[in-house]
Formats: C-alpha cells, sequence, structure tokens
C-alpha cells in the first residue's frame, strides 16, 4: 500500500508515549494519524520489560510491559491508525515536514500538520561517566543486558557489578539472580537510592542483593574480559576516598547510572531544549517552542511509572490533534514555571493562562535531595500561595504532583511566573 505524503498528526516512536498519543489524537478528531517506529514492530522498550509493575494506575492490574503494551497496540491497529514500521526519521524541519527512510519504502518524505516527538531515552554509557580502567569486554548497560537476556535469550556473564541504583538496574540485578547468575554488588555513589523504593524491596532486599550507598567503580580490571571490579568510598564532594578501595571478582559490569532524553530530532527541528533535564520545553498540551512540535514521555524528562508516560502521551496526541485542525495560534500568554527551593525541574515548564479557566493544571515535580519526613509542596506567584500539597517525603527517584486549582485563575492572569518550592512541614 502507497503511503500518504500528507497526514494530519505525525508519531515519532511506538512506546507507551507514542501509541497514547496516536490514539489520543485519533479520538481527539484528527483523521489521519501516522506511527513511525525504527523496530520492526509496536511497543518500543515495553517489548523487553518482562516483569510485573506496568497499569498499576491505568488499569489497576499489575501487567509485564508486553502486555501493557498489546492492550494500546490493539486499540491503535482497531482505530485505523497507520504504522511505518522497521523505519528511520532523519529530520525534521520547524515547518513539519519529515524525512524517512525504510528498509521496504526508501527514502520518504511527508508533510505532517502536527507531529508528536516519543523517542524515548537513551542510557548513559560508560564514556559518559568515564570509568577509568582497561577495556575489556563485559562492560554493558542495564538495558543492553535486559535486552539480551529476555529477547535475544543470551547471559552476558555469570558474575556481576552493577553501577548505580536506577530502576533498570535493580531489576536486572534481580533478574539475572532469577537466571542462576551471581550479584556481588550494587554501588551507588549518591547517599541515597536513586530508583523507586519498592524495586529496592523487591529486586534487592528480597534476593539478598547488597547495595553500598556513596560507592562507585574506582577501576575496572582485566585484559580480554573483565576480570574485577576495584570499588571505592566517596565523600560528599563525589571524590574518592583512599584506603576504602575494594577488589570484587566480576566477569561483567552493568551500567544503570540514569537516562538521557533522545532528542537529536528535536534539536534538527529547532525545539528548545531544558538543559537540566535535557528535554523540550513544553506548556499544558506538551507543545514544544516550535508551534505544531509535540513531545511525550521520557524525550521530555524520565518518567517513574509507564502509566504517567501513557498519560503524557494522551495530553500530547489530543494537543496534537487540536493544532492540525484548527492551526491555533501559539504560545500566546503564558506564565512560565519557577524552579525553587529543593526543586530539580518541573514539567511543565510554561501554563497557558487560558488553561486554568477550564480544568485544574497538574504539575509534575522532581526534587533535588531526599526529605523523610512530611513536607508541604508550595506553588506561589511571588505574593499569593495557589497550591499546597502535603506529602509524607520526597525523593529524588520518585516524582511528585501538584494541581494548580481552577480557583487559582485570577491570581495566574496577572503573574508572570510561578515558582515551586518544598517546604518542612511544621
Amino acid at each position: 500500500m502507497a503511503l500518504k505524503k500528507k497526514f494530519d498528526v505525525v508519531v515519532v516512536g511506538s512506546g507507551p508515549g507514542g501509541l497514547g498519543a496516536a490514539i489520543a489524537a485519533k479520538k481527539a478528531g484528527a483523521e489521519d494519524v501516522l506511527i513511525i517506529e525504527r523496530d520492526k514492530e509496536l511497543g518500543g522498550i515495553l517489548l523487553q520489560c518482562i516483569h510485573n509493575g506496568f497499569g498499576t494506575e491505568m488499569f489497576k492490574e499489575d501487567l509485564p510491559g508486553p502486555k501493557y503494551a498489546q492492550r494500546f497496540v490493539g486499540e491503535a491497529l482497531s482505530l485505523g491508525i497507520e504504522t511505518l514500521l522497521d523505519a528511520m526519521v532523519l529530520d525534521i524541519t520547524p515547518l513539519r515536514h519529515i524525512y524517512a527512510t525504510s528498509k521496504w519504502s526508501g527514502f520518504i518524505e511527508i508533510d505532517a500538520r502536527a507531529v508528536v516527538l516519543a523517542m524515548g531515552a537513551r542510557e548513559r554509557t560508560r564514556s559518559q561517566i568515564r570509568t577509568p580502567g582497561t577495556r575489556p569486554a563485559g562492560v554493558y548497560t542495564a538495558g543492553t543486558a535486559q535486552r539480551f537476556v529476555n529477547i535475544e535469550g543470551f547471559m552476558p556473564g555469570k558474575r556481576f557489578v552493577i553501577l548505580g541504583s536506577g530502576d533498570i538496574g535493580m531489576i536486572m540485578a534481580r533478574r539475572l539472580t532469577l537466571e542462576g547468575a551471581k550479584i556481588e554488588r550494587v554501588l551507588e555513589i549518591m547517599p541515597f537510592l536513586t530508583g523507586v523504593t519498592r524495586n529496592y524491596v523487591q529486586c534487592l532486599r528480597d534476593f539478598d542483593i547488597p547495595l553500598q550507598l556513596r560507592h562507585t567503580v574506582n577501576r575496572i580490571l582485566g585484559n580480554k574480559r573483565v576480570e574485577a571490579i576495584e570499588s571505592v568510598q566517596v565523600d560528599e564532594q563525589m571524590k574518592p576516598i583512599p584506603g576504602t578501595e575494594e577488589i570484587i571478582p566480576a566477569d561483567t559490569l552493568l551500567l544503570s547510572v540514569g537516562l538521557i532524553p533522545e532528542n537529536e530530532l528535536s534539536k534538527k527541528a529547532g525545539v528548545g531544549l531544558d538543559p537540566i533535564t535535557g528535554g523540550p520545553y513544553v506548556n499544558e498540551e506538551m507543545e514544544t517552542t516550535v508551534p505544531g512540535i509535540f513531545s511525550a514521555g521520557n524525550v521530555v524528562h524520565i518518567y517513574d511509572l509507564v502509566d504517567w508516560v501513557t498519560e503524557a502521551g494522551y495530553i500530547a496526541g489530543k494537543g496534537a490533534a487540536k493544532f492540525a485542525l484548527s492551526e491555533r495560534k501559539h504560545g500566546l500568554d503564558s506564565v512560565k514555571l519557577k524552579v525553587g527551593v529543593n526543586i530539580h525541574h518541573i514539567i511543565p515548564h510554561m501554563l497557558s493562562k487560558e488553561s486554568l479557566r477550564d480544568i485544574p493544571q497538574k504539575l509534575q515535580v522532581r526534587v533535588i535531595k531526599p526529605i523523610e519526613g512530611k513536607v508541604w509542596i508550595e506553588v506561589t506567584d511571588g505574593k499569593n500561595l495557589l497550591a499546597r500539597k502535603l506529602e509524607r517525603y520526597v525523593r529524588p527517584g520518585e516524582m511528585v504532583t501538584i494541581e494548580i486549582p481552577q480557583k487559582a485563575y485570577d491570581m495566574v492572569k496577572n503573574a508572570e511566573t510561578l515558582t515551586v518550592n518544598i517546604v518542612k512541614f511544621g
């Protein structure tokens, strides 16, 4: 079947954010919706996440990744959403002209009335964190090892050290243990857990896998293959403490040291990027700084739950359909959101003042440092308290949310910026 040359909405990526965006765009009235996916099937990273933990908020069920994905794949296909698989987007212009290539279709040019960028994220590598030592085989990112084990049926090693307490690393510690491997240690340079507490309990504590905070890899040892890892304790400035080195025999090192939003295409499209998150600046509809180009999921910032990625996709898809059908004006009368005390970043970065006329606006916030004990999350315009929410604790590995209520509209419409702070309770 010949591919159309023009679509109402084109979605790049078919993970939970992309699938959610395509479905929402179609339901919002966009007639021609296309998903472009570089893999051979829809679903994105979910296809290699065979563990449970997906859908707890969206469906109130505890599903494995492929089953969660299949629910949206089936819905997308039933709605008549078109797909272009095994295809790579090469470029996107600010006017939403897309250049792609496919094994089956060759070089393709497509015009879109609106675009949703949903490319997900990539893992930080050894070179990006500058781990010293030799360069033997046996050093992998946790996601690569996950694909090897869950998709390819290949065990990358027998004795592992995992650097980083991110969620993928902890999940792989459990997965590899179940396959008969020995996890010698999980090392975390920070003084606190960087993944969610649930994964620490279910993947490390339940399997007696030791976690050492304020520790990192000092050297990788080995010639052709990793033979051992030298760990070291670090001080408050993240510098190695002499005399704390320890040699840990291992044949494999897994890196779980963070994800980076995949935004090469965003740059080509002229989208403005937040240097803190690495993702696009977005408003409450997930529209970027380029009119008609939206962004959803881990390409914006790294989410804790897949359900929240899907929800972000819904918002972006609905906004994209609205833009495609009306070619509405862009960026009128917005208020910027400013990070305050103990705030790392806020999504969205800005709010349309008009949006508060209809529904409360939800802000997603990630903190810099953990506070164990009750705290207030507060939104102010510098003079007035617009919203306030009590939390039992805040941790960098777990996002918190707060809503700006509709009743705050009169104060918001007169503000230039809103500031979010974390304030100790009492």
